[in-house]
């Protein structure tokens, strides 16, 4: 027994945190990250629900919205943004390492990338349940378009007063299988990167190389994995209150197949990956340095 309680504690830290501590420090990582990553996430956005943008381009799109609506408007939506990132990435983030070690992966000889995959999703949708609401604000903000700026509170007023309390879980299903797909890749991933880096290199789990090289890895496949469902999540996030055009995800993927073609799952990849990518990078080496400056061991 003391055995197994010496394992759990190596698996998480030098000092055994708590668990507040560890979902508080990927909040706060998170936000940062937000904050300067969050126009590149206005562009795909404007991308997957309009083929007008999708034919311009990243480039065309990020200038056809500062043209006419202002540079500020690629910060639309970025105060629902922060309280997105607060609930579900501090829980995806900060769950991963307590969830793993629940799944018995205590050491590196009995951590496959099964287990990790599995915390990460477990993580990842508990994040969802947490953050749908906000998740939902943040996407209706963003595809506004004109050079009025709509306020969170005018926001979400209005969709209560249209859809309920259900309103704010619109697309609830793709988005915790969004949410599983994405967090159970990135934490998967980049824990198993990072072993091969430290095995390619010589240098430690701890090094800001390795985290990057890692975090970058993992950004590229969580691209690859996340954006059909990416694209399903926007479209019934952000389907009007006047005209219902899809039931649940599994009849939104059917029709975005059958209309418009399979590819249409991954438009927009390229600004999804110029979002991953940094996003990603940030978060995970935020993450990682705050965890040694609370004393706590690399991931």
């Amino acid at each position: 027994m003391n055995q197994q309680k010496k394992n759990v504690v190596l698996a998480t830290s030098d000092g055994n945190p708590g668990l507040l501590t560890q979902v508080a420090m990927a909040g706060g990582a998170a936000v940062i990250t937000v904050t300067f990553i969050h126009p590149i996430d206005v562009v795909k956005t404007r991308i997957q629900i309009s083929a007008e943008y999708g034919a311009l381009g990243m480039g065309g799109t990020t200038k056809k919205i500062i043209g006419s609506e202002g540079f500020t408007a690629l910060w639309k939506g970025v105060n629902a943004a922060w309280l997105r990132e607060a609930s579900y990435t501090s829980l995806r983030l900060g769950l991963y390492e307590p969830v793993k070690v629940l799944f018995g992966a205590t050491s590196k000889e009995n951590s496959s990338f099964l287990k990790k995959f599995a915390a990460g999703s477990a993580a990842g949708a508990l994040g969802s349940l947490a953050g749908n609401p906000f998740d939902v604000l943040k996407t209706k903000m963003m595809a506004s378009e004109g050079k009025v700026v709509p306020s969170i509170v005018g926001t979400a007023v209005d969709l209560y007063k249209n859809r309920g309390i259900g309103g704010f879980y619109r697309g609830i299903d793709s988005n915790i299988a969004r949410a599983m797909v994405l967090n159970g890749t990135k934490m998967a991933v980049y824990d198993q990167a990072k072993g091969f880096v430290v095995q390619s290199t010589g240098l430690p789990k701890s090094h800001l190389g390795t985290q990057f090289l890692a975090a970058v890895t993992a950004g590229f496949f969580m691209t690859c994995t996340v954006s059909p469902f990416d694209m399903i999540r926007t479209r019934l996030m952000n389907q009007p209150v006047e005209a219902k055009l899809y039931d649940n995800a599994f009849d939104c993927l059917v029709k975005i197949i059958r209309n418009e073609g399979p590819l249409t799952l991954w438009r927009g990849f390229i600004p999804i990956w110029s979002r991953f990518a940094p996003t990603t990078t940030l978060q995970l080496v935020i993450f990682e340095q705050l965890r040694v400056m609370m004393g706590m061991k690399a991931l």
